[in-house]
């Protein structure tokens, strides 16, 4: 079923080389449903990633897991920094391994979820919808307390008794950390390590369905984007269709980076904002999210009218080699930097090399960039349920830059398979996004 969606256009009429009279709309006409139809993460998936977290930290002989709103806090928690901003004021997720019980010499242990809160912030605290397998403790600190002190007593009472271990999510503020240290001086307070950060590495189904949704919805926007732009545009009012079509399509946190001509040679842009000319690429990297999950998808193209350059052409086609050579190289057991070098071959053995100036890939999830990374020197493994942007490109200053992007998942089956398959997956040419 098809979905059209109309999205008002302002200040595109009498632009040189464009229409007559430009439409007082887009429309976006989507080949697969709204993502409304995708649930959120279920209550239930949300207590089984604290188990998982909670048996991480029984092994590891850790007391406890400390999180701020953050990515980390939302995969365990549902608790985001959308939802509580950060601030000097500390509200802190803080997870506890209990043991239920032991059968056959192996504990049964679940995963204790308490909030320490500003005392004045309680209710609000308390309105959040933080699913848990359990009763949910809140610790409140007045103004004139130590806020760490009262997570130690109330929340943490066994490092009263000796040693410990807290282990504090990476992205934590220094500030925290040290204020845990104080309050607990016999405890070692630690980086969350790679046994914890695994946990979030691996996607279920659920998260693997809106990460398909979230990037297909975000691949077809540029398609329809595409179709209005036209030779005079500039660059800043292309980007604002296209944040305007992600919005419509039902997606929040959205993004859009649009770089015409030389000023893709640059990654991240210029800071300028040039106006299409004939000769000129198109290139657009954007997304947005939906439920958390993020999209990240780039697109380097032309439009009606355009000229490309023999040259430009031809890297788009080495570029578009590129990609499907890295995603073919990726599967359960790979090391990621085998993945790289799949790209990098095909760039390298074209003259090119030195032009393809970045990673090949991230992570992407609760995050646009998360771990693993596929990187030259990496020595992590790719398994089942792993995400990974896939993204080559070649950068010529003063001439040219192209770079095309996909994510793909790992498959049960060991096997790679582009998020936005569903709606053709990657570009064809540069005509046919």
């Amino acid at each position: 079923m098809a979905t059209s969606l109309k999205i008002p256009v302002e200040n595109l009429d009498g632009r040189p080389g464009g229409p007559e009279a430009s439409p007082p709309f887009i429309t976006l006409r989507l080949s697969l449903p709204h993502c409304s139809h995708i649930p959120a993460i279920s209550p239930s998936e949300f207590a089984s990633r604290q188990t998982a977290l909670a048996r991480v930290l029984h092994a590891l002989n850790a007391s406890a897991y400390i999180a701020e709103p953050g990515a980390s806090a939302e995969f365990y928690a549902n608790l985001s920094s959308a939802q509580w901003s950060l601030s000097e004021r500390p509200l802190l997720l803080v997870i506890t391994p209990e043991v239920l019980s032991s059968s056959g010499g192996v504990p049964e242990v679940q995963g204790k979820v308490s909030i320490l809160t500003p005392k004045f912030e309680a209710t609000r605290a308390k309105l959040l919808h933080v699913p848990s397998g359990s009763q949910i403790e809140y610790a409140e600190w007045p103004e004139e307390a130590d806020p760490y002190k009262v997570a130690v007593y109330h929340l943490l009472p066994s490092l009263g008794e000796g040693d410990g271990i807290i282990f504090v999510d990476g992205s934590t503020r220094t500030f925290i950390a040290d204020g845990l240290r104080a309050a607990a001086p016999q405890t070692l307070v630690l980086p969350a390590p790679i046994e914890v950060q695994q946990l979030r590495e691996r996607k279920s189904e659920a998260e693997l369905d809106i990460l398909k949704c979230v990037n297909e919805v975000t691949a077809l926007a540029i398609r329809e984007v595409r179709k209005k732009l036209f030779i005079g545009i500039r660059e800043s009012e292309a980007g604002s269709l296209m944040r305007k079509a992600l919005s419509s399509a039902g997606l929040v946190n959205v993004f859009a980076l649009v770089l015409f001509g030389e000023n893709a040679a640059l990654p991240h842009g210029s800071g300028t904002d040039r106006v299409l000319s004939k000769a000129d690429f198109v290139l657009i990297d954007c997304g947005g999210s939906l439920h958390g999950y993020n999209s990240d998808v780039t697109r380097t193209f032309a439009v009606e009218g355009s000229v490309i350059p023999p040259e430009h052409l031809s890297i788009w086609y080495l570029i578009h080699t590129a990609q499907r050579a890295a995603l073919s190289a990726a599967y359960d057991g790979a090391v990621t930097k085998t993945v790289d070098e799949a790209a990098r071959a095909v760039i390298s053995e074209a003259g090119r090399g030195r032009y393809f100036t970045h990673r090949l890939g991230h992570g992407i999830g609760l995050e646009v960039h998360e771990s693993p990374y596929l990187r030259g020197g990496s020595e992590d493994v790719i398994r089942t349920g792993h995400t990974f942007s896939d993204e080559p490109g070649v950068y010529i200053e003063g001439k040219v830059g192209v770079r095309l992007e996909d994510s793909f998942y790992i498959n049960q089956d060991g096997t790679p398979m582009f998020l936005t398959e569903g709606v053709g997956g990657q570009a064809r040419s540069p005509w046919d996004i």
